[in-house]
């Protein structure tokens, strides 16, 4: 249970953190909500919102949120899709059949190699290919930092295909 003193000295103490005091009385609470709400009004015109015990700037509170996806929901991601295959001319000395996961490439396979920023396991789904089907991320690859993907293909000639594509990419949060 909250205890509030009318007499709090200090409100924000430097735009981040929240102070309460002691006191008596639930409406010595009310006062002290409506204080805080009147400060967010009037502080030069900026918004803060509370973030556990901190005070955040509401406009950082609102990109946070727009850039923040929640586990097990999909975000669109523009990316630069290439394509390679098995192949030493794709994978040059690392050519050997299996990916940076360990995974032993099968006939049939579906996958990805995406930037460190992907955890191996992520599920993609990557417009126009493998059916627009979830993949995995199970490789990575010396060019492919940032916003960029490499889909497998079994053969040279379908990766040549695949091209370069900007596509926004379907991406499941863990």
């Amino acid at each position: 249970m909250w205890k509030v003193d009318c007499r709090v000295k200090t409100v924000f103490t430097d735009k981040r953190t929240f102070v309460t005091s002691t006191a008596a009385g639930y409406f010595a609470l009310l006062a002290i909500v409506a204080a805080i709400v009147f400060a967010v009004a009037v502080e030069a015109g900026k918004g803060y919102a509370t973030n556990g015990s901190k005070m955040i700037l509401l406009s950082t509170a609102i990109i946070e949120q727009e850039h923040t996806t929640l586990a097990g929901q999909w975000e669109n991601v523009r990316m630069r899709v290439t394509a390679y295959c098995p192949c030493a001319k794709c994978c040059g000395e690392y050519a050997d059949g299996v990916t940076a996961s360990a995974h032993e490439i099968e006939p049939g396979d579906a996958f990805v190699a995406a930037d460190s920023r992907y955890a191996f396991g992520t599920e993609m789904v990557v417009p126009g290919y493998n059916t627009n089907r979830p993949v995995k991320v199970l490789d990575r690859g010396g060019a492919i930092k940032g916003s960029r993907l490499d889909v497998f293909f079994a053969t040279h000639q379908e990766a040549l295909e695949w091209g370069v594509r900007n596509i926004d990419v379907k991406v499941l949060r863990n």
